[in-house]
C-alpha cells in the first residue's frame, strides 16, 4: 500500500481573466521511504499540485474540484480543517523555496520552531526548547543553544534553509515535501542542503517529494521522477530509466538543455523552444504540441493520457520518440 496515493487531482483558480486550469487530473503514488522528484519549468503545476495535496490552495479564488489524496489510508480532501491542521507539520511537512519569506522576520527562531513542537507533541516550554536545540544541531547549525535567540535576518541563506528543514522535521514526519528549497542558494550551499536531506531521510526513514526545475539536481537524489507540463504529468519513470531513455519530447528537451562537463566545449545547449500555454485558454489536444519537434496531426486533436511503455515507465505522448537514440546521436555529433 502506498504512503501517498493521489488520484485524478484537479485544481482551478477563478480569476477576472478566466479560469486557470492549474492542476489537470494528476495521479501518482509515493511509497514508504521513497524519494520522488517532480520536475518542470515555472508554471508547470509542480508546486500547485503539492499545495493541493496539503490543502494550502489560496482561497476563495482557488478550489480543488476533483480527485482524492489518500495518505496513510485517509483521504485528506475529506478531512475537516481541524483534522488537516493536526496532520500538517506533523505526519506531512513542507519546506518552501524562500526561507526569508517563510520565516517571520519579527519572531525569534526559538518562537517559530517551538510553536509547532508544542502544538503537535504537547510538550511544555522547556521540553520544546530542548527539542528545538536538538533539531538545530541535527541540521548542522553550530552553537544551536545560543542561535535560538536569533532572528531570521541574522542567519545566512543556507542557515535559514536549515532552520526551515529543522521546522519540517520537528515531529518526525513520514513525508517531507521540499518545494525548490535550493533555488535561491549558490551551488556549494545547494549541494550541502541536498546531502543534508539525503542524510536525514535515511536517519528518519521518511519519504521525500522534491520539487525542482533542475533535472540535473535530481541525479543523486531521486528514486523516481515525475515530469510535469501545463498542470499534467507527461512522463513518470525510475531515475536511471528516465535519464537513459526519455520518451516524451518535453523530457528529452529538458535533458538536452543540461550542460555536460564532457561536452561543454563542443556542443551548444539546446533550449526547449517556445513558451508554455496560457492556462486560462487551455489548448485542445496535447498542451506541448505547439513546441514539439515531433508533432503530428493527432497531437492537435487529442490530449494523450499516461500509458505504460515499460516497467514503471509511463508517457503521455502520441509519438513517443526514442530518447536513447536521440541522445546518443547528439553526443556523437558533439564529439
Amino acid at each position: 500500500m502506498p504512503l501517498l496515493d493521489v488520484k485524478n487531482l484537479r485544481t482551478r483558480f477563478y480569476t477576472s481573466e478566466g479560469v486557470v486550469q492549474a492542476v489537470n487530473d494528476v495521479s501518482f503514488q509515493v511509497h514508504d521511504q521513497e524519494t520522488v522528484g517532480i520536475v518542470g519549468e515555472s508554471g508547470s503545476g509542480k508546486s500547485m499540485t503539492m499545495l493541493s495535496v496539503m490543502r494550502l490552495i489560496p482561497q476563495p479564488s482557488g478550489k480543488i474540484t476533483h480527485g482524492e489524496v489518500v495518505f496513510e489510508g485517509q483521504d485528506l480532501l475529506q478531512l475537516s480543517l481541524r483534522d488537516i491542521r493536526k496532520l500538517r507539520g506533523n505526519r506531512i511537512s513542507m519546506i518552501f523555496q524562500d526561507p526569508m519569506t517563510s520565516l517571520n522576520p519579527v519572531l525569534t527562531v526559538e518562537k517559530q520552531l517551538t510553536e509547532a513542537i508544542r502544538v503537535h507533541l504537547n510538550l511544555d516550554k522547556a521540553a520544546a526548547r530542548d527539542r528545538a536545540i536538538e533539531l538545530l544541531e541535527h541540521v548542522g547549525i553550530p552553537a544551536a543553544r545560543d542561535r535560538l535567540r536569533n532572528y531570521p535576518h541574522q542567519f545566512s541563506g543556507g542557515m535559514r534553509q536549515r532552520v526551515m528543514i529543522a521546522m519540517g522535521l520537528a515531529c518526525n514526519p513520514k513525508l517531507l515535501i521540499a518545494d525548490e528549497p535550493t533555488t535561491a542558494l549558490d551551488v556549494t550551499i545547494q549541494a550541502q542542503i541536498v546531502e543534508l536531506v539525503k542524510r536525514l531521510k535515511a536517519e528518519l526513514n521518511m519519504a521525500v517529494i522534491w520539487i525542482t526545475h533542475d533535472l540535473s539536481l535530481l541525479a543523486s537524489l531521486a528514486d523516481r521522477i515525475l515530469v510535469m507540463y501545463a498542470g499534467q504529468i507527461v512522463e513518470s519513470a525510475p531515475l536511471d530509466q528516465l535519464y537513459a531513455n526519455p520518451r516524451h519530447p518535453y523530457t528529452l528537451g529538458l535533458l538536452q538543455s543540461i550542460p555536460r562537463l564532457d561536452e561543454a566545449q563542443k556542443a551548444e545547449l539546446k533550449p526547449v523552444e517556445g513558451m508554455p500555454p496560457d492556462l486560462t485558454d487551455y489548448p485542445q489536444g496535447c498542451p506541448f504540441a505547439a513546441r514539439c519537434p515531433y508533432v503530428i496531426d493527432r497531437c492537435h486533436a487529442e490530449d494523450p493520457t499516461l500509458e505504460a511503455v515499460g516497467d514503471n515507465h509511463a508517457v503521455a505522448c502520441w509519438v513517443q520518440p526514442n530518447g536513447a537514440e536521440v541522445l546518443t546521436k547528439a553526443r556523437a555529433i558533439a564529439h
